[in-house]
């Protein structure tokens, strides 16, 4: 039997949904009690494991959970009930607009962004001119990051997950991101990064057509559950059907 990379198990994850309201209205049922704000269930109580090496691509419509499930994965978010767990293992997430600080420049942030990935600032070093040379920055690197195009952003973020590698990749659309010659380039990159068969890679993307090329599993999400787990071409199919 495959060793477990990843486990989820019971995961519930909410958002509270703060609305609009009168001060005048609030004032005048000061008496009452206050029931605070309303919460909204993004995550209702799904299982799943992943095997070490697997790579599992998450699909499902707007709103349907996917970025909360990685962002959970990826602890930045927490379990409202149920568990997570990686198992000890290093864990990276290549999402737009996740893990950046903006007023810093690039080089700055791959070293903040390597040292919170759990690498030495000896080990950085080693890897920042090939982190600096695979995104195409140039002089833009020592730039600060609130001055990126969201394609510079997305290139400096998927270069520091290429080159810096660990154990588990959590990948969230981040491959649809940028020119087309760039794009190509991270495809082959993260075809050969999901070759070591010791990786486990978690994708969540709206590009079926990558997803089935690169994943041996297909989870789906609906409305916060999952609909299917399996074989790619089969849950895919299915997801079409669903959704014409």
């Amino acid at each position: 039997m495959n060793e477990i990379a990843i486990t989820v198990k019971d995961l519930v994850v909410r958002y509270r949904k703060l609305n609009k309201f009168s001060i005048k209205k609030q004032l005048l049922k000061k008496h009452q009690r206050d029931k605070g704000p309303k919460t909204f269930e993004a995550i209702k109580g799904i299982s799943f494991e992943v095997p070490r090496g697997e790579i599992l691509g998450i699909i499902g419509k707007n709103g349907s959970g996917k970025s909360t499930l990685l962002r959970t994965l990826a602890g930045i978010f927490s379990a409202d009930e149920g568990e997570v767990d990686m198992h000890g293992y290093g864990v990276s997430l290549l999402s737009i607009g996740v893990g950046f600080q903006k007023e810093l420049s690039g080089r700055e942030n791959i070293y903040l962004s390597g040292m919170l990935l759990g690498f030495s600032e000896d080990e950085i070093k080693k890897k920042a001119d090939e982190i600096i040379e695979f995104s195409e920055l140039g002089d833009f690197v020592d730039a600060p990051v609130n001055t990126y195009s969201s394609g510079m952003h997305s290139k400096l973020a998927f270069s520091i997950s290429a080159i810096l590698e660990t154990d588990i990749m959590l990948v969230d659309e981040v491959l649809s991101v940028g020119d087309e010659r760039f794009k190509k380039k991270s495809y082959a990159k993260m075809k050969s990064l999901i070759s070591n068969k010791d990786r486990t890679v978690v994708i969540v993307s709206h590009s079926l057509g990558t997803l089935e090329n690169l994943c041996t599993s297909i989870l789906w999400l609906h409305e916060g559950e999952i609909k299917m787990i399996g074989e790619p071409k089969k849950v895919i199919a299915d997801y079409r059907e669903f959704m014409k």
